[in-house]
């Protein structure tokens, strides 16, 4: 999905310093105690490395990099001058803390998708097997009037036990931890979800889900994190990932 650099090679990170003015602080780098735990950034502020569009092999240039940020811009893609697409991860994860801060725009709608199978001749979109943590603007867009559909859910499954999201256009930090089949969402700082993977409780939820006639959704320990095109602007940074 993503940049004005259309690379999808993938090389160390540059992990020099990024400095985000408005607020003052260091963005898309590790510090020392971070590096030291194993963490590893996954989107460098500068290019795409280390992603490509689910089911292409390059990155729709509808995701672009900007002041540190991956960007989509949905403008450029309603006027079919890019195109868009889910952004996915070159790697794949199967124990690990995720953590990311986005914004979203004014109605706008997007999601975090984790256990994606990267096979698009058989799935054909990523939310066919990745579950998903809702990023939405509660305030403006419809879906937040939908149970299990607010930011933070793990959506269409499990609402957030508190809001905590910020206001539109503010930053949020959202973290999924997903360790052999606990899965724990939180968002600015605090848990939202807490729940059990794979287990009969876990089936008996999604049978009684949209994705109940979904084969593959959530049924796999293994897969590669996604960032979702909805057709809104979205932005991303401070991605990072740590296994477990």
């Amino acid at each position: 999905m993503i940049s004005a650099c259309n690379s999808t090679k993938t090389t160390p990170m540059d992990t020099s310093m990024n400095v985000d003015s408005s607020m003052n602080m260091n963005v898309n780098v590790l510090t020392t105690e971070e590096k030291n735990d194993g963490w590893q950034l996954l989107f460098d502020g500068k290019t795409t490395n280390g992603w490509h569009t689910y089911g292409k092999e390059t990155t729709g240039s509808a995701w672009k990099i900007e002041d540190g940020t991956l960007r989509l811009d949905a403008d450029a893609k309603k006027n079919s001058q890019a195109e868009g697409g889910d952004m996915v991860t070159n790697g794949e994860y199967e124990n690990f803390h995720l953590k990311l801060d986005w914004r979203i725009s004014p109605n706008g709608n997007s999601g975090i998708m984790f256990y994606v199978n990267d096979d698009a001749a058989k799935y054909e979109n990523t939310y066919n097997t990745g579950p998903e943590m809702q990023v939405l603007d509660n305030a403006g867009h419809p879906d937040a009037k939908i149970t299990k559909h607010r930011a933070g859910d793990l959506y269409d499954l499990i609402s957030v036990s508190k809001e905590t999201v910020k206001p539109v256009g503010e930053w949020n930090t959202a973290e999924i931890i997903a360790d052999k089949g606990n899965l724990r969402f939180n968002l600015n700082g605090e848990q939202v979800v807490n729940t059990t993977m794979w287990d009969d409780a876990w089936r008996t939820m999604l049978a009684n889900s949209k994705f109940k006639d979904m084969q593959g959704f959530g049924t796999y320990k293994k897969g590669k994190i996604a960032l979702q095109d909805h057709g809104d602007n979205v932005w991303y940074r401070n991605i990072k990932i740590r296994k477990l």
